[in-house]
């Protein structure tokens, strides 16, 4: 189970960020310190939050933001045995990506796992590899796993089945950094293809000046 610390934590940053259970789509997307611009998606330029990470890829390899400068990177916190939200997001990113032709190659997909303990190596590679070969599954210990989630504000929460297993409630939505490795936009769950495509290229441009 979950300390009252971890859980007090968690629950504050989910006033700020969309909540699924896989199932249902999130709430209110987080709020920056700057006014939305021209994306379509939640603008969060100069957020303060989202700034760092350190996890373990399916390759055994650590892995850091700032190995995936030069990209826009797209990164959404999700579970292998996800029913709908996550497959869903990720079969849309390679979508995405196809329809940026040549420059699909600029955009890097990251899967960081809340659900390490059913999330092993070989699962995250299998998951990940069957929707796009590119895409980098991320996962940690437990105590990373609850550091990474409280620097972006995200929640997750596991919820028992009637089965005795448990599934995991958690944040619908993803963060979108541009090529120089800053956060710039939170991506609600359900936004439409064509409009994250189109921020992409707009990231994508603003980096070739």
């Amino acid at each position: 189970m979950y300390s009252s610390t971890r859980r007090k934590v968690l629950l504050a940053g989910l006033a700020a960020l969309s909540l699924a259970a896989c199932d249902k789509p999130g709430a209110p997307a987080p709020k920056a310190d700057t006014p939305q611009a021209k994306f379509n998606a939640v603008d969060i330029t100069g957020a303060n939050y989202a700034r760092k990470l350190s996890l373990t890829d399916y390759n055994g390899k650590p892995r850091q933001l700032a190995d995936f400068k030069g990209k826009v990177l797209f990164v959404f916190f999700g579970f292998t045995q996800c029913p709908d939200v996550c497959p869903t997001t990720m079969a849309e990113l390679a979508e995405v990506r196809k329809r940026l032709g040549a420059d699909g190659e600029r955009l890097q997909g990251v899967f960081v796992s809340v659900d390490p303990e059913r999330d092993t190596p070989e699962v995250l590679k299998a998951y990940l590899q069957n929707m796009d070969p590119s895409f980098v599954g991320l996962r940690g210990s437990l105590a990373q796993t609850e550091a990474t989630a409280q620097e972006f504000k995200v929640f997750y929460q596991k919820v028992p089945t009637k089965n005795g297993s448990y599934t995991m409630d958690h944040t619908a939505g993803a963060f979108v950094f541009d090529p120089e490795g800053q956060v710039r936009l939170f991506v609600r769950y359900g936004m439409k293809v064509e409009d994250l495509t189109a921020d992409i290229r707009q990231l994508l441009a603003q980096a070739k000046h």
